[in-house]
C-alpha cells in the first residue's frame, strides 16, 4: 500500500483540528498519512511550541501523539473514537527546531474500545517518547454531538450500534 494523506476533508463536516487541519492558522498544521497498518506525521516545531527554551512543550507533543492515535482509530479500524485514557513516557527530550516522526498504530479493538499505541523518534530513529490509548467509539448520538450534525452516508460506518457498521 503506497503511503496514503489523512484528510479529514473526506468527511461530510469541517474539522477545524488544531493538530492536523492546514488551515488552522493558530494550528499545528501537521499532516497525518496512512503508511500501511501504521499513521504517520513528520514534524518540526518552532520555539513558539517550546515549554523550555529549547524543549517542546509535553503538551504540544501530547496533541501530536493523540492526534496520530485518533487517525489510526479512522484509518485503520474504520472508527470514529475519543480518548478515553492515555499515557505516555517521555524517553528522551523532544527539541524545538528538530525533525521527529510520530508513528501510531491499533493494538487491539472490540465494538466499543480500540486500544492504540503510539512512539515519538527522533531524526536518529531515537526512541523519544512512548503512548499507548483507549478510544472509545462513538455511537452515533455521540457523533452527532460532537460534529454538530448526523453522520450520513458512508460516514455512517465509523459509528458503532449502526447496522450499517462495518469495520474498514
Amino acid at each position: 500500500m503506497a503511503r496514503e494523506p489523512l484528510d479529514a476533508a473526506r468527511f461530510g463536516f469541517p474539522s477545524r483540528c488544531f493538530v492536523c487541519d492546514p488551515t488552522n492558522p493558530r494550528g499545528l498544521q501537521v499532516p497525518f498519512f496512512q503508511d500501511g497498518d501504521v499513521v504517520v506525521a513528520d514534524f518540526e516545531l518552532p520555539a513558539e511550541f517550546s515549554g523550555a527554551p529549547t524543549l517542546v512543550h509535553g503538551g504540544a507533543t501530547l496533541a501530536l501523539i493523540d492526534e496520530a492515535m485518533s487517525w489510526a482509530t479512522i484509518a485503520l479500524a474504520g472508527r470514529f473514537a475519543y480518548t478515553g485514557e492515555t499515557s505516555a513516557r517521555f524517553v528522551w527530550p523532544v527539541r524545538v527546531g528538530r525533525a521527529y516522526r510520530v508513528e501510531a498504530r491499533v493494538a487491539d479493538q472490540d465494538e466499543r474500545r480500540l486500544m492504540t499505541e503510539a512512539v515519538v523518534r527522533d531524526a536518529k530513529a531515537r526512541v523519544c517518547v512512548t503512548a499507548s490509548a483507549t478510544m472509545l467509539v462513538l455511537d452515533a448520538e455521540q457523533a452527532r454531538d460532537a460534529i454538530g450534525t448526523n453522520v450520513q452516508g458512508d460516514d455512517a460506518a465509523y459509528v458503532r450500534d449502526n447496522p450499517d457498521a462495518t469495520a474498514r
